[in-house]
């Protein structure tokens, strides 16, 4: 059987465990990074927790038979990503990252595009002084201090409550348009601060901002790392299908 290890904690690593699960020749691990308590939990062997960087994730590829890797993190996910080219370089173990396609600016949207939550949150003030604010419960800390008003929706809630007024919303994609126009309505908001995650399950609030002529302060998704991305569960399957087996390229003295 060929071992495949798919970086998850998406819904596209589901559809891939999903798809693979209905192949008899593929032995499915997905490694999921442990921070939703009550995540989605794809067929397969499921994995939690870290592995300690690049050279315990190549210790994980060495002793658990992984032939292929596929990283299908949320597109932000720059460290596990980093980990993954490396480990799997060093070893000859092929990779590909999976990436959802971004959205794409409308004419009617108001995108004040920015590099970094750092960036957003200098330029906030100048855009809307009610946000909705939707860029994980992990990264509300470069908006602390600030006296605008916030509302966050998260899955669970954040660790840690830095801002200094605002309120907690706990809900799970896919949201549709008309409730997140509601919801927009209902809180006065003036202001969407997001990452450029791309796909379709929370786009929803994009498209609400638009059709409220309200202005999106839009954090640009980082560069993945070198190597070979695909843009969809279909092509992500194909690779597998036809990517040569592990031992072509692995380095002598590696278990198997």
């Amino acid at each position: 059987m060929t071992g495949v290890l798919i970086l998850g904690g998406t819904a596209e690593a589901v559809q891939l465990a999903e798809a693979c699960a209905a192949i008899p020749r593929f032995r499915i691990m997905t490694s999921l990074a442990g921070r939703t308590r009550a995540p989605t939990r794809p067929p397969g062997e499921v994995r939690i927790g870290g592995f300690g960087g690049a050279d315990g994730l190549a210790q994980f590829l060495r002793t658990s038979t992984i032939d292929r890797v596929v990283d299908a993190t949320h597109p932000f996910a720059v460290r596990i990503g980093r980990h993954a080219e490396q480990a799997c370089r060093a070893l000859g173990v092929p990779r590909v990252r999976l990436l959802r396609p971004p959205w794409q600016r409308q004419p009617a949207d108001r995108w004040i595009v920015v590099e970094d939550l750092a960036e957003a949150a200098r330029c906030l003030s100048e855009h809307g002084r009610r946000a909705f604010l939707t860029v994980g419960q992990r990264d509300l800390d470069a908006f602390a201090g600030l006296d605008q008003w916030f509302l966050v929706r998260t899955i669970e809630r954040p660790p840690a409550w830095p801002l200094q007024n605002g309120a907690w919303l706990s809900a799970r994609g896919p949201f549709h348009i008309e409730d997140e126009i509601a919801l927009l309505r209902e809180h006065a908001i003036d202001v969407l601060v997001t990452k450029a995650s791309g796909g379709d399950a929370t786009y929803a609030k994009v498209a609400a901002a638009r059709a409220l002529g309200l202005p999106v302060i839009m954090v640009r998704r980082p560069p993945p790392p070198p190597g070979l991305v695909v843009d969809s569960v279909s092509a992500a399957l194909a690779w597998l299908d036809h990517e040569p087996p592990a031992d072509a390229g692995r380095p002598a003295g590696r278990s198997t």
